[in-house]
């Protein structure tokens, strides 16, 4: 393995495994995690960079006690590289949907929504790819939930007893933490 995923490994222990070890020793519920963190990616992969953690703010206040924010959050951050991994197929979706034209993707009209000098087109590009998501994100929630539910029923049993402290939690259950194997 090269260097950079020996570094990469301590930012991922401490950014994803070691939050999403003290979110299950909270003692919420598995069908709170779920649909949370099921939330959270859904919110997540809107297709305009940025806008997502907005819309996570939103759901947490207006869910409130129905949603587990620091797994919303969580899950948002976790899934910013699916979130730019899906403009296209958003975009598309919505074209088909709409029936519109197939808007090419060159780097001129990038570099037109990049400058300001978005045109009609790339305009409707973007209304295509938002409309795209709105249709599939209901199902990217329910399939989410389905899927994260029995993970989080056996994740909550398993780790709900560790140690409170992050002195304890960084020390027990090695076997949690992400290892580089020598190839």
């Amino acid at each position: 393995m090269g260097s950079s995923s020996i570094r990469l490994m301590p930012w991922i222990n401490r950014k994803i495994v070691d939050p999403v070890l003290l979110i299950l020793q909270t003692g919420t519920e598995p069908k709170q995690l779920a649909f949370s963190t099921a939330l959270g990616i859904t919110l997540g992969v809107f297709p305009i960079v940025g806008v997502p953690v907005f819309l996570c703010g939103v759901a947490i206040a207006l869910l409130r006690s129905l949603c587990h924010a620091p797994s919303l959050m969580l899950a948002n951050f976790i899934s910013t590289p699916l979130e730019l991994s899906l403009v296209v197929p958003f975009l598309r979706f919505g074209e088909v949907i709409c029936g519109g034209p197939h808007f090419p993707l060159t780097s001129d009209a990038l570099k037109k929504v990049f400058t300001g000098q978005a045109s009609r087109e790339v305009l409707l590009s973007i209304a295509h790819a938002l409309l795209g998501w709105l249709v599939a994100s209901p199902l990217i929630l329910a399939i989410l939930y389905v899927a994260l539910l029995p993970c989080f029923k056996l994740l909550v049993h398993k780790f709900s007893a560790l140690p409170s402290s992050p002195k304890m939690l960084s020390h027990s259950h090695p076997e949690v933490k992400l290892k580089i194997r020598d190839v």
